[in-house]
């Protein structure tokens, strides 16, 4: 495997803590974004691709054994025969893309009951198993789920393996709700900022290089997804429709979710275009940002946000690339929103506090692009902004919050492509976008300016 990066991920020591505590581990997340290779690397090395090997194991005890449902033989002796084919499992076993045979979550729920040693199941999935119809309930209590999101940049700019350093990413979330962000400068990141957008976080699609064969796998990736998973999730209809409906997605990510706008182009019922959209959500493809609300407030707005589930999707569905979101601000601006978000939420896998998103938008137009509860207790405020230059109205929604939330305000950000973080008032602070995976000056956290390719 000479030439192949590979990239920390962050979500692995959380990983490594539930194979200690639950008897099944599930790891979800989108096709492509790295949950075999993670699942093998920790438990069955063995099976990984190619001659690369890691320099040891990171679970001791027996190897685990690995069934990918991918495999129509494994596939179809698991559908004929559930109970028997979980029965004759090894004690510790990989299975790979388990929404493919939703009849073994039954068999599993049995086989954990009669035992409950922890670490005996790793099974990852290509859809959310939170909304697969059964499988929450037949393994509540009995697994710990894990979201595995394509790259983020904090992992980008650390290339190696996971467990290499023990500090993982920049420390934005402890800044945010910690002491805030020093008075401080950097450089801009001008066209690094569109080309990091428009390359997006899926591993295979970041060995290519920017451009048509970097689109190329998106393209194909776009075209095999509903083909293989959207069919194991449900029957439907128009199985063409699905990729020109996630076109039309992309065109609004970053804006309020409105159904009747997304149907325009179709010629299908509000009621089908939910459904479908509600597929392109369990598929990691789609995501909505619901609204945030106070009882105190009467005048918010209630309708989610939607989002893509990465930038760089969104511009291969949109045709765009670095020089076409320079020329369109309007497209950047949004872009840049779900850039940021989807930033967030990744380095949200890994921190030690859980976290709950949201939006804010008042009646006034008053609004804030991220919302983050801490546990019961903190709220912080981000917006995002392409562009070099802050001002005192871009803080219009954040004093807003702030006033909304009282002492429950931990801070306000606005994330721009600028050179300086500086103080806009109380909690209140600019803050260059690149800090969200670069450590701060003097940190001992990896110095991601230097390592970046």
């Amino acid at each position: 495997m000479s030439g192949t990066v590979f990239y920390p991920r962050h979500v692995r020591g959380l990983f490594l803590e539930s194979l200690q505590d639950s008897p099944a581990v599930v790891i979800h997340g989108p096709r492509q974004c790295g949950k075999t290779t993670l699942a093998q690397a920790v438990c069955a090395p063995e099976h990984l691709d190619g001659n690369w090997r890691p320099a040891a194991r990171t679970v001791t005890g027996p190897t685990y054994d690995y069934i990918t449902f991918d495999d129509d033989a494994a596939r179809n002796a698991s559908r004929a025969d559930p109970a028997g084919f979980v029965a004759d499992l090894p004690d510790r076993v990989v299975l790979d893309e388990v929404q493919r045979v939703p009849e073994l979550f039954a068999a599993i729920k049995l086989s954990i009951d009669r035992d409950r040693r922890p670490g005996r199941f790793v099974l990852t999935g290509s859809a959310n198993v939170l909304m697969v119809p059964g499988l929450a309930d037949s393994l509540a209590g009995r697994m710990q789920v894990l979201r595995l999101h394509p790259l983020s940049q904090a992992e980008l700019v650390e290339p190696g393996w996971p467990g290499d350093r023990a500090q993982p990413g920049s420390g934005f979330l402890d800044f945010l709700f910690g002491d805030g962000f020093a008075v401080a400068s950097s450089g801009r990141l001008g066209a690094q900022l569109r080309e990091r957008i428009a390359a997006g976080g899926y591993p295979a699609a970041l060995t290519r290089p920017p451009g048509r064969r970097r689109t190329r796998w998106y393209t194909d990736y776009l075209e095999a997804v509903p083909q293989r998973d959207v069919r194991d999730l449900a029957r439907i209809a128009r199985l063409e429709a699905m990729p020109r409906l996630l076109e039309a997605a992309a065109t609004y990510t970053g804006c309020l979710y409105n159904v009747s706008r997304l149907a325009a182009p179709f010629q299908l019922s509000l009621p089908t275009i939910r459904a479908y959209l509600t597929l392109l959500e369990r598929l990691f493809l789609l995501e909505r940002l619901d609204p945030w609300h106070s009882n105190r407030l009467k005048r918010l707005v209630k309708t989610p946000k939607l989002h893509i589930g990465d930038t760089g999707l969104a511009c291969a569905l949109l045709g765009a690339d670095s020089d076409t979101l320079r020329a369109d601000r309007g497209l950047l601006g949004q872009l840049t929103e779900t850039f940021v978000y989807q930033e967030l939420k990744r380095q949200s896998g890994w921190y030690h506090s859980p976290l709950r998103f949201f939006h804010y938008r008042d009646k006034d137009g008053a609004e804030v692009d991220i919302v983050i509860e801490r546990g019961a207790g903190s709220v912080a405020g981000i917006e995002a902004k392409a562009g070099a230059t802050v001002t005192s109205a871009d803080f219009r929604g954040l004093r807003k919050l702030a006033s909304a939330t009282g002492d429950r305000f931990a801070a306000g950000v606005v994330l721009y492509d600028g050179e300086i973080s500086a103080s806009f008032g109380d909690r209140l602070r600019a803050v260059p976008i690149r800090r969200l995976w670069e450590s701060p000056p003097g940190s001992d956290q990896p110095d991601a300016a230097r390592m970046q390719t």
